[in-house]
């Protein structure tokens, strides 16, 4: 089992900056953000493996950062020069490595992104 809890999120003009949390237990090998605009299908921001190897979404490359602190049981989300369109619930998932191999976390589908933590909302105004 794994549990998630994700912390940070607000209110931001156009251009400024945030840092996401998410406190993490269990098996966290494989874990990523995304997401969610209102009316908007839940879209992956990206993923970072156990050795730290990140890959993103080109819509985000060069403006987010996910790292995670040594004990990794904290993820994080640096997010710069945000837009309005970067409005949306964010939120922080892991793959199951118990049930899926985890070998590739960026190749991994959303649908193997089995825990979830409950969001939190970033709002960036123009």
């Amino acid at each position: 089992q794994v549990q998630l809890q994700e912390s940070g999120g607000g209110s931001v003009q156009s251009g400024g900056s945030l840092k996401l949390s998410c406190a993490a237990s269990g098996d966290t090998r494989c874990m990523a953000w995304f997401r969610q605009a209102p009316g908007k299908r839940r879209e992956g921001v990206g993923t970072i493996d156990y050795d730290g190897d990140t890959i993103y979404a080109d819509s985000v490359k060069g403006r987010f950062t996910i790292s995670q602190d040594n004990a990794k049981t904290t993820l994080y989300l640096q997010l710069s020069s945000l837009s309005p369109e970067d409005t949306a619930m964010y939120y922080c998932a892991a793959v199951d490595c118990q049930t899926y191999s985890c070998n590739y976390c960026y190749n991994e589908p959303q649908n193997h992104f089995s825990y979830w933590g409950q969001g939190t909302q970033v709002t960036v105004s123009s």
